[in-house]
């Protein structure tokens, strides 16, 4: 990793430490698919310097045999986790180790996504069933990694739902995988019958079962997902769990993180405003674009910045219908930001 990247690291470190050491996860964006890239990172990061960031998920087989190198990332983006899908011991753990070489600063394996595609490679939320497999790809990882190595799950699958059964999966991927850090999303997952999409809205939210789970393993480090919209939820959830785990509302309302430094890491710098956010990313743009990156690529993930906002319509059409264009760039931005009224202090 760059000295640069390690230097910010340690400072985050020690303010953290003077702050009163808060777990990694007090704060977290979900990794998902298709939005969580490199751009979108960067542009959260721009919201808070303290949110744990995730990758989408990546499977093994991409990493190990793809051409692509899919774990790139910009040395802002810490805490950066690398989120894996795969159910293969060996492989997995060549992917973790190679993912500290690349200075990634924790390991996540996906036990939790319910998708056709990602259950015919037998790995995601099918997995549930499976907890000694779990156990035993958690523990190759741990083997040959030093930074953290997490798992993110479901309350359960199909029938398999009860609260013995969680328990149990829970129990044996933490004692005879050495997991200790885990991330519930707080909904079981129907592997048949529902789409992904319909699977994070028909399974009815169970808050107080990830309640109880970390009443039952205090030891361990748990995180909760689903439906959380606000900040507000997000400090009534942590007076139960660690940490929170936010996934469409923080992409599609970012602004939503604005705060969150001052609110929850006891940050005294001043909250961004929504113009500073962009304008903080136009060098980030013009680096890209230098590059051969298209405008939207970005921009994409920057429509929901003045959500709820007067004017923010016409932010999302003209850069939906601009930054698409050959040789567009921050142009499109700051002619978007003239669509918000000008009087608005935002």
């Amino acid at each position: 990793m760059p000295n640069s990247a390690v230097a910010n690291r340690d400072d985050l470190q020690t303010e953290q430490t003077a702050k009163g050491d808060y777990p990694s996860c007090r704060f977290s964006v979900a990794p998902m698919l298709d939005w969580t890239d490199r751009h979108c990172r960067y542009f959260h990061r721009q919201l808070s310097e303290h949110v744990q960031l995730y990758t989408e998920m990546v499977t093994t087989g991409a990493i190990i045999h793809g051409k692509a190198d899919y774990l790139a990332y910009n040395e802002e983006e810490h805490p950066l986790v690398l989120q894996l899908g795969g159910s293969n011991p060996a492989e997995l753990a060549q992917c973790a180790k190679l993912a500290q070489e690349r200075g990634y600063d924790e390991v996540n394996l996906n036990v939790g996504c319910p998708s056709d595609r990602v259950q015919n490679g037998r790995f995601g939320a099918c997995l549930m069933g499976e907890a000694e497999l779990v156990a035993q790809c958690v523990a190759a990882m741990r083997e040959v990694v030093d930074i953290p190595v997490s798992v993110k799950t479901r309350i359960g699958i199909d029938e398999q739902d009860s609260y013995q059964f969680l328990t149990d999966f829970i129990g044996t991927v933490s004692e005879k995988g050495g997991c200790s850090d885990f991330t519930i999303h707080a909904r079981k997952a129907w592997l048949q019958g529902l789409s992904p999409k319909e699977n994070r809205e028909i399974p009815p939210l169970d808050y107080p079962r990830v309640y109880q789970l970390k009443k039952d393993f205090a030891h361990l480090t748990m995180a909760i997902n689903g439906g959380v919209k606000t900040m507000e939820e997000v400090e009534a959830h942590l007076e139960h769990l660690d940490g929170v785990m936010v996934g469409r509302e923080a992409y599609q309302n970012p602004y939503m993180m604005a705060d969150l430094d001052q609110r929850l890491f006891g940050s005294n710098k001043p909250v961004k405003k929504r113009r500073e956010v962009v304008e903080a990313m136009f060098p980030y743009i013009e680096r890209e674009l230098a590059k051969g990156t298209y405008l939207n690529h970005i921009s994409r993930h920057m429509l929901g910045l003045f959500q709820n906002m007067p004017g923010a319509r016409q932010w999302r059409r003209h850069i939906s219908e601009n930054a698409h264009k050959p040789g567009s760039g921050i142009e499109v931005l700051e002619q978007a930001m003239a669509k918000i009224p000008a009087h608005l202090d935002v």
